[in-house]
């Protein structure tokens, strides 16, 4: 239940009733829509809302003005003057999580995301956390049931959160610590979850549609290839079909997948080797590209089609495609000045891989 009261130690925040429980109206003015029930207390008014409806029941639909696009600020170092705390629940909600899940350009930043958590342990983060991450993870399961989509991605989730359990269940004599009730709830997630994955069937495409990938010229399944970024998936794709099969083997693929992952100075220390100085100028660039993977790695971020964006000016996190209320739009002689310092705005934004994204956090 929320704090409702006049008093002078009262934080004075706006709180609103959601099919989910008492959640600030703060946290919620990046997500549209959201239903409130009336009540007493200052701390229950519409402050920085639009009353939309009434309904039958007595509850008040509420709007949040301006639209404002998904976005969190944090709090990099902490000084005398500046002392704040980043929560991951809040910045999960304010960001979008949940629903940026059936977005095909931000859905293997989010899995990504939990699969570290996954990693972290669950059941060592607030209760709050651990409520939405689960309901996160169901969200997955939702959307691949029905995309028929990345199954293995959910799978993989799954088979963590099992994990977590079977290692919770044997700790303080068969008990995890913590509420016993969310511990309850969550446990019924997980074996929600777990019924979507196992009884997920994909779905055979309708013989009658046409083109087929097999009818497909040689050109635009070549095409194919090159879009993909990770030499598993085009071992993968080799053992499926002939054609692939022998599409894969072109030097081609293998240089212009070298390129994508590694720049002219790191490619140029693996030529200078004496094994590959021996090739000749038929160059092999299967062997290269694993000898560049082996000594550099392969950066896992250009798997991800949109990153969380970091702004240097004013420490805001969100979607590069949703943009930010960012101080420099609000003041045009700070806008000048900045372009005056910096010359070029892009670089004002860096991007956020899952793993970063973590570090902001106390976990």
């Amino acid at each position: 239940m929320a704090f409702i009261s006049k008093d002078f130690r009262s934080p004075g925040e706006a709180w609103v009733k959601t099919k989910e429980g008492w959640e600030r109206l703060k946290v919620l003015e990046c997500s549209g829509k959201r239903k409130r029930h009336n009540c007493e207390g200052s701390n229950c008014q519409d402050s920085g809302a639009t009353q939309e409806s009434k309904d039958g029941g007595g509850g008040v639909e509420y709007q949040v003005q301006g639209g404002m696009p998904p976005h969190y600020h944090i709090t990099l170092r902490c000084t005398r003057e500046i002392a704040g705390f980043n929560g991951l629940s809040e910045a999960v909600k304010r960001l979008d999580f949940r629903r940026s899940v059936r977005d095909r350009k931000r859905f293997h930043y989010i899995c990504a995301f939990l699969l570290l958590v996954s990693n972290k342990g669950i059941a060592s983060l607030p209760g709050s956390a651990q409520r939405q991450l689960l309901q996160m993870v169901e969200e997955v399961a939702s959307h691949v049931n029905d995309s028929q989509q990345h199954l293995n991605v959910l799978r993989g989730l799954a088979l963590k959160l099992d994990n977590i359990v079977d290692q919770e269940k044997q700790k303080c004599w068969g008990k995890p610590l913590g509420s016993t009730y969310l511990w309850q709830e969550h446990v019924a997630t997980i074996k929600r979850i777990n019924d979507v994955a196992n009884q997920i069937q994909i779905r055979e495409p309708d013989p009658k549609a046409k083109p087929q990938l097999h009818e497909l010229p040689e050109e635009c399944v070549r095409e194919i290839i090159l879009c993909i970024a990770d030499h598993r998936d085009l071992e993968s794709a080799a053992q499926a079909w002939d054609t692939m099969a022998k599409l894969v083997c072109e030097q081609r693929i293998w240089r212009e997948l070298t390129r994508f992952h590694f720049n002219q100075q790191q490619i140029n220390i693996i030529l200078d080797l004496d094994k590959f100085k021996k090739m000749g100028e038929e160059k092999d660039w299967k062997k290269i590209y694993h000898q560049l993977r082996r000594t550099y790695g392969v950066n896992d971020d250009y798997q991800f089609a949109e990153v969380l964006a970091l702004c240097s000016l004013c420490c805001c996190l969100f979607w590069p495609s949703d943009g930010h209320p960012c101080i420099m739009d609000q003041s045009p002689d700070f806008r000048q000045r900045v372009e005056e310092a910096r010359g070029q705005l892009a670089k004002l934004a860096q991007p956020v891989p899952p793993a970063q994204f973590l570090k902001y956090f106390s976990l």
